[in-house]
């Protein structure tokens, strides 16, 4: 099992704008072969020190893939393609983290 944290930065006063886009994809890759969750977050203020400054120009994208094979499926996508040509001009970068479950 694959997880996937996708940080997008968006640019400014975009965010909503990006979210409106982002949500057109979300049925489509949540019905692909493979995806266990898709889920586009935004940064909750709380008081617990650990945690970063709130980031009102960033959405990050939590999921979680069947396998690797499954998410690298996704990336080429047709619909991924167009997405990323429909949002180009809203984000101001993108950074990927994939993970797997830690065994001992």
């Amino acid at each position: 099992m694959i997880f996937v944290v996708a940080t997008i930065d968006i640019q400014p006063g975009k965010r909503n704008e990006f979210l409106q886009e982002f949500q057109r994809i979300v049925p489509l890759v949540r019905a692909e072969d493979g995806c266990l969750l898709y889920q586009p977050t935004t940064d909750v203020a709380t008081s617990i020190n650990a945690q970063i400054p709130v980031r009102d120009h960033t959405v990050t994208v939590v999921e979680q893939w069947s396998s690797l094979e499954a998410l690298e499926a996704h990336l080429i996508a047709p619909h991924m393609m167009e997405y990323r040509t429909r949002v180009q001009s809203l984000v101001a970068g993108v950074q990927l983290q994939v993970v797997q479950a830690a065994t001992a």
